[in-house]
């Protein structure tokens, strides 16, 4: 961990915000004891905010908050009841409250507590990396969009009725092999029976735990928020909502949300008359406009932020075979690269000319049961400019030179290469969704480390989707998409740190940081029932929080 006065001397460089009342207590067991790493979470309704810190090696919670009036508080931490209450907390006031939380003893309730990745970890994996039921492939294979053995995904059904599912699964990523599918709903069908977990996983508490607050934004006419991403010229968050095929402008302050649909009606929206675009990711261009990757209609959409406005649907030239526009990055020259997840290929947008240059990759057999190689997370070298992806299904990772176009690729340290992006020093950094693993990768002559992630349980391997590099710290922020938790991995010291998120079924998506420092992403489980409360909500977090300065200050 970095040392605390490094913490203060950075959270004294980034703008510290002020606060109008104080929520502090102490959290202990039945027995009297202090409980470390509780989640002590404050709600207002009205404005559909919650904010969230955890309690010290000795118990006491500080949570320093401008929410007022009527407010729900949870608690929650592994193996213990949630427990709950309504508090009333004045603007400038300052309220104790001390609170017992009751251990949790019936099997039952201890099982339906533990996050997905325990109730997936415990299927009956065959044994050998390279066999298709296998948890290294069964992970990459059926967590790709949601989670599976969560609260719904674990209830017992029939083969018949997993069939439909899988079908759905294997539509999703193009294979033509149907003999795969019944078999697959046979091995669900056998391993999600209601058996009560017996596993119980151990979740370590970092004593920066203490230094973290956790915001929610709550969004309520979304349906799924894919990637967010926080613009330092109007301090707002825009998030595309693939299913509602709108923008979402959030206002962190005020914790409203702004929805911008695309309209059917507007032939400069739906310009191929796809009947959907299915927006997925989003870059800021050099004109301050947002370029966005529409995945179902091989198109990208261009948003004003200034008028609140989808612009123009630029459409992919049709004889390129362009297929499935993914992850979208904007050079140092503004032009836009994405890469084009089905067709296997990685695109180049001259948002001046509005040229689209095509190109393909090297072609492989992929791996498990997709029928395609899924090119899929991108980023651009911030030293000498070159283009780097990731293909998820043939464990490959390329660079594409921006002058020649010259592409070459080599073989990714991990199985599973999802998205990545480069610290400031022009290293790597690529999440390993099959084994849940980071890697380090020096891309002058291609020098590579493989970290493990924390997995909390023997065999129980988490599933890193995303990353970011802090701007500030250079810290390697990571999202997890079966743990309900966000991992924060130290460089310099070589060693993550966890952080539990308030909602159980949550499955975040792309990190993005604020000029204060804040680590954002949206919460979008598939289909976004699964979440906790049905609740979809952009989630930021503050590394840099100092409770006993905040209780001072205010």
């Amino acid at each position: 961990m970095k040392p605390f006065g490094f913490v203060l001397m950075l959270s004294a460089a980034i703008a510290a915000p002020a606060y109008a009342g104080v929520l502090t207590g102490t959290v202990l067991d039945t027995q009297g004891n202090a409980l470390v790493g509780v989640l002590v979470r404050l709600t207002d309704e009205a404005s559909g905010i919650s904010e969230s810190v955890y309690s010290n090696a000795a118990g006491k919670y500080v949570l320093a908050t401008n929410l007022s009036g009527e407010l729900e508080l949870r608690l929650r931490t592994p193996y213990f009841k949630d427990a709950s209450s309504t508090i009333e907390l004045d603007a400038s006031s300052k309220l104790t409250k001390d609170l017992v939380m009751t251990p949790m003893t019936d099997a039952k309730e201890i099982s339906d507590s533990l996050p997905a990745a325990y109730h997936f970890g415990s299927l009956p994996f065959a044994q050998g990396k390279e066999h298709i039921f296998s948890r290294l492939q069964f992970q990459r294979d059926c967590l790709t969009c949601h989670q599976l053995g969560n609260e719904f995904t674990r209830i017992p059904r029939s083969v018949e009725s997993w069939i439909p599912s899988i079908q759905r699964m294997h539509d999703r990523v193009e294979n033509p092999d149907m003999t795969l599918v019944n078999p697959r709903a046979e091995f669900l069908a056998e391993g999600f029976v209601g058996e009560l977990l017996t596993v119980r996983p151990e979740f370590p508490v970092d004593e920066s735990l203490s230094n973290m607050k956790i915001y929610e934004y709550l969004m309520r006419n979304a349906l799924s928020p894919h990637d967010a991403i926080y613009n330092p010229n109007d301090e707002l968050f825009y998030s595309v909502d693939a299913y509602l095929e709108q923008m979402v402008v959030t206002n962190a302050a005020t914790g409203q949300s702004e929805y911008v649909v695309q309209s059917k009606d507007n032939p400069e929206h739906y310009p191929n008359s796809r009947p959907r675009n299915t927006p997925h990711s989003l870059a800021l261009g050099h004109d301050g406009k947002y370029y966005v990757t529409h995945s179902s209609s091989d198109t990208i959409g261009v948003f004003n932020p200034m008028t609140r406005a989808w612009e123009a649907t630029l459409v992919i030239p049709e004889e390129t075979g362009a297929n499935y526009p993914h992850t979208i990055r904007t050079d140092k020259q503004g032009i836009l690269w994405f890469t084009l997840a089905f067709s296997e290929q990685v695109g180049r947008l001259d948002p001046v000319t509005k040229e689209f240059t095509i190109l393909d990759t090297p072609s492989q057999t992929p791996m498990g049961y997709s029928g395609n190689a899924i090119a899929y997370g991108i980023d651009v070298h911030p030293i000498d400019g070159s283009i780097w992806y990731a293909k998820l299904f043939t464990d490959k990772i390329g660079r594409v030179d921006p002058e020649s176009l010259e592409i070459t690729e080599y073989n990714s340290p991990m199985s599973g290469p999802r998205r990545l992006h480069f610290d400031k020093e022009g290293v790597l950094w690529v999440t390993g969704y099959s084994e849940g693993t980071l890697a380090r990768i020096e891309t002058e002559g291609y020098k590579t480390k493989v970290y493990e992630m924390p997995e909390f349980a023997p065999d129980m391997r988490p599933a890193p989707y995303a990353l970011g590099v802090h701007p500030q710290s250079q810290e390697i922020w990571i999202n997890e998409t079966m743990t309900d938790r966000i991992y924060r991995f130290i460089p310099d010291e070589e060693r993550f740190v966890v952080y539990p998120v308030p909602l159980r079924g949550s499955y975040t998506r792309d990190m993005t940081f604020t000029k204060e420092g804040r680590v954002c992403t949206s919460n979008n489980p598939i289909p976004p029932g699964f979440i906790e409360n049905g609740e979809i909500h952009l989630l930021c977090f503050d590394p840099y929080y100092d409770p006993e300065q905040a209780a001072v200050s205010n």
